[in-house]
């Protein structure tokens, strides 16, 4: 096992974030040692984007949206993804 740097402190998130931006952690932390960990209630990270749709799709999405009740933004996100899924474009 490589001796590893001492890892700074720092006094907020951003600081923390600008070190590990340019800083390589195999410096400061034993990677044999790491073991995987998932966190299952973390919320993805969203961004809200603007898209024109012709006015009858939105129509027709809304109706079936709300045959399954789901808002139809749900919906259209729900489409996205599994096309995603099916070309294969998403990791």
């Amino acid at each position: 096992m490589k001796a590893t740097k001492t890892i700074p402190i720092f006094k907020d998130e951003n600081e923390e974030r600008i070190f590990w931006e340019t800083h390589d952690a195999t410096e400061y932390l034993e990677m044999s040692q790491a073991k995987r960990v998932r966190f299952p209630n973390l919320k993805k990270t969203t961004k809200s984007i603007s898209i024109r749709l012709p006015v009858d799709m939105i129509d027709a999405l809304k109706v079936k949206a709300n045959s399954m009740d789901v808002p139809y933004q749900s919906l259209i996100k729900m489409i996205l993804s599994e096309g995603l899924k099916e070309k294969e474009w998403q990791p």
